[in-house]
């Protein structure tokens, strides 16, 4: 027989795993069993009674190692949930997908809540990742809600799914102490495969003689007379040997402590309180990111148990010293490697920088030879880029909440909730350069004879001040009546409402040219300062009713409005769903099968919107107002005019539409678990921006609602134990999952241009992404490319695919990118107070778009476009780029389908191995621990990472391969 016991824990509209204790005592031994409780939003249930599809992630199956972010905790854990970021930078961007997404051009994120606080689609400025900006040692588990019978109450902010987020709390009894601190190391184990200082000295100067006194420092060209006729010959220069990304990268050193305390006050009153400190260095020079944080958490009870309140404050301060990744790290691979770093001379190249080298080509009098002056040329010496360069940002942010739990006493099975939420933030940033950056070097027009040709922006500084406010109330009525004698052995209905209001304010620093002069001033103008506000309110309900204790049924219902839709009938949205569940395992010829301890077949429909377009239009896509224009460029000089917005009043919400069906099971030992889920899911009123004719929306382009979208897909989840004894345990986890996206109709186009991520990294403003009918959002429109016996491929040379002998926009076709199959999977064994984990995650097929083979990958592309100086290519001699490749590439070039290759991958996340000393130096226990995380990446692809979210590898910041040392210690 079993006794459920009850965590206290709150809030109770969060969807959040928390632990139920079951004891079960058979013939052999007393064994502890565990049955999770999850929060399904405004309420709770035993993962045994849900109906929807809900993946709970808990802290002992957390990714191990140096982690700075939440999202790195879960990579790999749940299967349908796919977790990219933009490079190692330790405030990367995570690009979180649940079952492929469902949007055009609104957002494909899902809405995250942290201890019952939604939070904003919008990051606070200079902050990337909104996971950052949580302690991920404070965190307890992860809720993932992926169907609408799960989401639905969420409604408008739910299609693409939900994660739900808690923290650790208090226990009763005795204080527990707990000090965990940790080292790491990271390391660059790949860099992009350009040529040395040697191969592109045998480059230059086999396929552009005529170019290689550019090579090294000093070199000189060619002297004609006035026939053209050579009178002294070019004079190559000293060569140096610079390794321009081992110049700008570094081994990173980083570290992690955190203090707990967690004890129950004199009443009993649970309570939990943390410190913690985060020093994350990039690896690229000068980025480093330093998170200090503060939590507390304490649930007091009052009037006989009648009253739970639970108090959440958690308060975050981050700085960090920004850096221009894209520009240092495009620089270090496109900088001439035959350059040096630092000055070596007295020329203008070396005198001029604070002694920082950087190649500048003459201006000569083209009668006399005289020098006018010095202009920059080629790439800008990333280093000096680096530490010429501050950006230094702070960012504060309190995100609090309380509720009030009220049980009647005149109705102990009624229920009254209030939660009320406040997530508030400060950031500063600023920007200043030293004073002869290489960055703000100009010369003078009119000229002015060398050599005082030149001049600096001395300390050009920009700067923000920004202020976000996210204010929430929720109230509700819970009425739950239980009976596990009755034919109904569960009856749960309830409704409320919620409101959410967000604010964004703030105001910008700018520099302009002094009137006559070539110094900077600082000035605020209208144009400087924003204010944006959007605001949700809403009503939802929901039912549960469960018969016999098999067969359970819920029915779920939200109305939402938005501030985003101001037109006529499309304010508000409706969003209900149903669920049903049949506990087979409660069956008696299923129990009299003697196989599970839990068989359970789900099945749901619901629908739930998407209304998160404002990082595409802004905040009043709806609403006709006007903006200010520019002081200057105007017809009154000096003074600012206003323009009519954009705007479009008939957009409404997107809606998705989802049928999921789906069986857990667990066999009767629990040594074998696991889900297998079949969803279904059609998008409707699909936000995307498209092109409108000259004159309508005053605008060429806009989001309005168009088309629709059909995805489908499985995922399965397994957990094995193969062995548990009382010395050794083994356990085995893995999920995979399949999706397959197709937009279905756009209303009557058989393509809208993908406008966003679609450029190529060539500067032309080529587009390769579209959004065809029949095929996966966003897949690349290309050539097919022809090849030579030797497999090499041939320049400006393609299949003429419908046979008409032109080759033209006709002949391409269409490349789905996205992968269809991802999968993560882990290992844990146990050896008495020995322990050794392993995560891996992955995904089969995607296609990456090798970018660097298109912007450095053709032999005249050595040469800058002016002419001037040179710049570093793909390694030719390894392979990298063919030597059919010669001319800069032209529009069909560009859209080759040479430079997409396979993405396919198996990278290693994390190997642990930790040992725990018991009763030792007087602490309870101590567990020291070494982690290699990012340990490996199995991939045919060549280029430097497959795994990207844009699907372009282009200028990617290194992921590292991280060593880490740590300890634990409880008290």
């Amino acid at each position: 027989m079993r006794n459920y016991n009850v965590l206290k824990i709150a809030p109770a509209f969060l969807l959040l795993g928390s632990m139920l204790h079951a004891q079960q005592n058979d013939s052999v031994k007393k064994e502890t069993e565990i049955e999770q409780v999850v929060l399904i939003g405004y309420g709770k249930q035993k993962k045994s009674d849900l109906t929807g599809s809900i993946t709970s992630v808990t802290e002992k199956d957390f990714n191990k190692g140096a982690m700075v972010s939440a999202d790195q905790l879960i990579m790999g854990k749940a299967a349908g949930v796919r977790i990219t970021n933009t490079g190692g930078n330790p405030n990367a961007a995570p690009n979180i997908v649940i079952r492929g997404g469902g949007s055009l051009s609104a957002s494909n994120q899902p809405l995250i809540v942290i201890d019952g606080v939604p939070i904003a689609i919008d990051n606070p400025a200079g902050i990337s990742n909104p996971l950052l900006l949580v302690n991920p040692n404070d965190i307890e588990s992860f809720s993932i809600l992926k169907d609408a019978s799960a989401t639905a109450i969420y409604g408008s902010r739910a299609s693409a799914g939900v994660i739900i987020i808690t923290t650790k709390k208090g226990t009763s009894g005795k204080p527990k102490f707990s000090y965990n601190a940790n080292v790491s190391l990271g390391e660059v184990y790949k860099y992009m495969n350009v040529m040395s200082s040697d191969e592109f000295v045998r480059f230059v100067t086999e396929n552009l003689p005529n170019d290689a006194w550019k090579l090294g420092v000093g070199g000189s060209a060619p002297v004609r007379d006035a026939n053209g006729n050579i009178t002294s010959p070019a004079v190559m220069g000293k060569i140096y040997s610079t390794d321009w990304q081992k110049e700008v990268l570094r081994n990173s050193l980083s570290t992690d402590h955190v203090f707990s305390a967690s004890a129950s006050l004199p009443d009993g009153t649970p309570i939990r309180a943390s410190l913690g400190y985060n020093r994350a260095e990039g690896v690229v020079k000068m980025n480093d990111l330093d998170r200090y944080t503060a939590s507390i958490k304490i649930t007091p009870i009052f009037f006989d148990k009648h009253l739970k309140i639970d108090i959440n404050s958690k308060s975050i301060w981050v700085k960090q010293n920004a850096i221009d990744e894209g520009s240092v790290l495009g620089a270090a691979i496109a900088m001439d490697p035959t350059k040096p770093v630092y000055a070596v001379d007295d020329s203008p190249a070396s005198t001029r920088f604070g002694g920082y080298y950087q190649y500048l080509s003459p201006e000569t009098n083209a009668t006399t030879g005289e020098v006018l002056r010095y202009l920059k040329a080629g790439s800008s010496n990333p280093v000096a880029d680096l530490f010429q360069r501050s950006k230094p940002q702070s960012t504060s942010r309190y995100l609090n909440n309380i509720e009030f739990d009220y049980k009647t006493h005149f109705l102990p099975d009624l229920r009254a909730v209030v939660n009320l939420g406040y997530d508030y933030s400060v950031t500063k940033l600023r920007e200043s350069f030293a004073y002869n950056s290489i960055s703000q070097y100009n010369t003078y027009s009119p000229l002015r004879p060398y050599p005082n040709d030149y001049f600096f922006y001395n300390g050009f500084e920009t700067g923000e001040d920004q202020t976000m406010k996210n204010k929430l109330l929720d109230a509700y009525l819970v009425y739950n009546k239980v009976s596990t004698d009755s034919f109904i052995s569960n009856f749960l209905i309830q409704g409320g409402y919620s409101y959410q209001d967000f604010v964004n304010d703030g105001s910008k620093i700018r520099t302009r040219l002094k009137p006559g002069t070539q110094e900077l001033e600082y000035f605020t103008d209208i144009e400087s300062v924003y204010y944006n506000r959007y605001n949700l309110q809403s009503f939802f309900g929901r039912s549960n009713i469960d018969i016999l204790d098999k067969y359970l049924f819920t029915v779920t219902f939200r109305a939402d409005a938005s501030s985003l839709f101001q037109g006529l009938n499309k304010t508000w949205g409706y969003f209900p769903a149903v669920g049903f569940a049949w506990k087979a395992s409660s069956e008696e010829w299923i129990k009299n099968l003697n196989l599970f301890s839990e068989l359970k077949l789900r099945a749901g429909w619901g629908l739930t919107g998407q209304q998160n377009i404002q990082n595409v239009v802004g905040y009043y896509p709806s609403r006709p107002l006007f903006i200010v224009g520019s002081s200057v460029g105007q017809y009154l000089g000096g003074l600012n005019t206003y323009t009519a917005a954009p705007f479009n009043n008939e957009l409404t919400w997107e809606k998705a539409e989802t049928y999921n069906v789906g069986i857990d099971f667990s066999s009767k030992n629990r040594r074998i678990s696991g889900t297998v889920e079949y969803y279904n899911r059609r998008m409707t009123d699909l936000l995307a921006r498209v092109t409108y004719p000259a004159g309508q929306f005053l605008t060429n382009t806009f989001v309005k609602n168009t088309g629709e979208m059909v995805s489908k897909g499985f995922e399965a989840s397994l957990t094995i134990t193969p062995v548990k004894t009382m010395d050794f345990t083994w356990d085995l986890n893995g999920n995979i999952a399949y999706n397959d996206s197709k937009i279905d109709n756009l209303e009557g186009q058989r393509f809208v241009s993908a406008l966003q991520d679609q450029n190529l990294p060539s500067g032309t403003g080529a587009v390769i992404r579209q959004h065809f009918v029949g095929y996966q959002p966003a897949s690349a429109y290309v050539y097919q490319q022809v090849y030579d016996q030797n497999g090499n491929p041939l320049q400006n040379v393609f299949v003429d695919r419908n046979g008409d002998g032109i080759i033209n926009d006709s002949d391409r076709y269409i490349l789905e990118i996205a992968p269809k199959t991802t999968f993560g999977f882990g290992t844990n064994l146990a050896y008495k107070n020995w322990d050794l984990s392993a995560s891996f995650h992955g995904q089969i097929g995607g296609m990456v778009h090798n970018s660097r083979k298109l912007s450095q990958g053709f032999i005249e592309q050595a040469a800058t476009s002016d002419g001037l100086a040179l710049n570093n290519l793909v390694n030719f001699y390894d392979g990298m780029s063919s030597f059919n490749f010669v001319t800069r590439p032209n529009d069909q070039m560009q859209l080759s389908d040479y430079f997409y290759e396979d993405a396919s991958f198996l990278r290693c996340d994390n190997i642990t191995l930790g040992y725990r000393f018991n009763k030792l130096l007087g602490f309870n226990s101590v567990r020291i621990y070494g982690t290699v995380n990012n340990a490996f990446i199995v991939t045919k692809y060549t280029g430097q990472d497959p795994e990207t979210p844009s699907t372009f590898d282009n200028n990617i910041y290194p992921r590292p391969r991280i060593y880490t040392f740590g300890f634990n210690l409880n008290f």
